[in-house]
């Protein structure tokens, strides 16, 4: 049966979503239909994850090898095939279960500033009426608290951001020549180059261009709630988006034209920066690459 020859192992929040829509577009890549599987993270477990609106992580694990197998049933001249879900960067046993299914597989990462990363993750939460705690100072308090109780990992506004040991997990199993590591500041600067770059190193057409004028998994506060609940819900309005063409996609211009990103309380960035910089400045060391960007 057919397995994957690369994976994007995250990190959450760090352009995932809009990558598996690009790549998605390539002729010579098969990705699995939905992004996230958790198969190497879960596999075998069920999921029950508590927190509010964690229900649909519980719903969608792909949890066992036939089922998973089933997802590339339809790989045909597919050369480069694979999966995008972030929480394998995250999970020990995602690194362990990979390196027993598919030991040669290319790995990929994004990694986002974990300040930066952080509210982004708090206003996703946020915009999908999933986080009861409006100010982040108050919300990061949580986290213990939600990762004891069995939160999803998006949750982990800190402990996500925490790359060095994540990073150092995957390249002491796999090697760094199968671990290729990047930073969200060049993946948004230039999306194709980025791309193109991707495809070099799973010898595929690196002249193919993608579209990339939509905007992908947007945090933010809506500016109206009216219409956020109009635009997310399904309804009349929604059902007659879908079916016209274009519709899903003005649909979604619409439902993120309607989002505003507050400002990063300043205090509170100082406060993360201040407890990031040990990990920052060893995955610089581990990296081999400039990070101090990050800590100012």
């Amino acid at each position: 049966m057919t397995m994957p020859n690369f994976l994007v192992l995250g990190a959450a929040k760090a352009g995932t979503t809009a990558l598996y829509a690009y790549f998605k577009q390539h002729p010579q890549v098969y990705l699995t239909p939905f992004k996230e599987t958790k198969f190497f993270c879960h596999e075998g477990e069920q999921l029950s994850y508590q927190g509010p609106g964690d229900q649909e992580n519980n719903s969608r694990l792909v949890n066992n090898l036939t089922a998973y197998q089933e997802l590339y049933e339809r790989v045909t001249t597919e050369k480069a095939i694979g999966e995008i879900c972030p929480p394998y960067l995250y999970f020990p046993k995602a690194c362990e279960r990979i390196k027993h299914h598919v030991p040669h597989v290319q790995l990929f990462a994004i990694l986002r500033n974990p300040v930066d990363r952080a509210y982004s993750s708090f206003l996703h939460l946020i915009r999908d009426g999933r986080e009861p705690i409006k100010e982040f100072r108050l919300a990061l308090l949580e986290e213990e608290n939600r990762i004891r109780e069995n939160y999803a990992p998006l949750w982990f506004y800190k402990d996500l951001g925490r790359y060095y040991h994540q990073v150092k997990r995957y390249f002491d199993a796999f090697g760094r020549d199968r671990v290729h590591i990047s930073l969200y500041e060049d993946f948004d600067a230039d999306p194709i180059q980025f791309m193109q770059q991707m495809c070099r190193v799973l010898e595929i057409d690196d002249r193919f261009v993608p579209d990339v004028s939509r905007k992908w998994n947007v945090s933010g506060v809506p500016k109206s709630q009216a219409i956020h609940s109009l635009l997310s819900g399904q309804n009349a309005v929604t059902a007659i988006l879908e079916r016209v063409p274009g519709g899903a996609w003005l649909r979604t211009k619409l439902r993120y034209g309607n989002l505003a990103k507050p400002p990063f309380p300043p205090q509170v960035r100082a406060e993360l920066i201040a407890e990031f910089r040990e990990d920052v400045l060893n995955l610089q060391d581990l990296l081999e690459r400039d990070l101090s960007g990050w800590l100012k």
